[in-house]
């Protein structure tokens, strides 16, 4: 890319020279000592695209349901393919995981395939709905990418049902997950909600969670990896 150098010495000559070439009949005098006609107008400097880096951090419910397995194996999956992807990028990926009374960071961010293999190999699941402590979480680790990774652009990615039962301080478990929730909001990072309950048994909370992030929420119609992966490619992209 090239704009008008306007002083500038970081000059972009081949845009330079197609911004001479169509004044070059009017230039006759000029081109009697000089084979190509170059103006002070005509020089374009560049222009240097800083590009960002991409950090995807996945949020899951790691709690006791009849799919956690088929959850677990599609995150891990589409972790696996975001890495593959990003391969001499900079992005890099995260999983955090909550379940019984806390979160887990299993993944700190990183670029490493190997690094990503090695830890999602055993990922503790079952017991309660810690929600807020995942979000809590989520809010560390991406103050920490922030300040160490100036330049990152965040994505965070909730695997949820919505419903929370189990606090990290005295407000009920709903009230503090949207609290926690709109402090995320507030930072201005990019999220989607993947509501993981049943069609039949949706009560609507991981479309209320997703209201309080100011994010999407998708239902996919089978949880893949394939799947779970092209979902957020699109939001990468956009």
């Amino acid at each position: 890319m090239a704009r008008p150098a306007h002083g500038s010495t970081d000059i972009a000559f081949d845009a330079t020279i197609r911004a001479a070439a169509p004044f070059q009949k009017f230039r006759e005098e000029h081109l009697k000592i000089v084979a190509f006609s170059i103006q002070k107008a005509d020089l374009q400097k560049k222009v240097r695209v800083k590009r960002t880096a991409n950090l995807v951090l996945f949020l899951v419910d790691a709690s006791w349901s009849m799919a956690v397995a088929e959850r677990m194996n599609a995150t891990k999956g589409a972790i696996l393919s975001l890495l593959t992807d990003a391969y001499q990028r900079r992005d890099r990926v995260g999983l955090i995981v909550f379940q019984k009374d806390r979160a887990t960071l299993i993944l700190p961010p990183t670029n490493s395939v190997q690094l990503a293999q090695k830890a999602l190999v055993d990922i503790p699941v079952g017991g309660k709905t810690p929600l807020s402590a995942g979000l809590l979480m989520s809010i560390d680790v991406l103050a920490k990418e922030r300040y160490t990774h100036p330049d990152v652009e965040p994505l965070l990615i909730v695997l949820t049902d919505g419903a929370g039962n189990v606090s990290v301080g005295p407000m009920a478990p709903q009230d503090e997950a949207y609290h926690f929730a709109e402090l995320i909001t507030r930072e201005k990072v990019k999220s989607i909600v993947i509501n993981m309950e049943h069609a039949a048994f949706d009560q609507g909370l991981a479309k209320d969670l997703a209201d309080h992030l100011e994010a999407p929420c998708y239902t996919l119609s089978e949880i893949k990896a394939e799947n779970l992966y092209h979902t957020v490619k699109r939001e990468i992209g956009r």
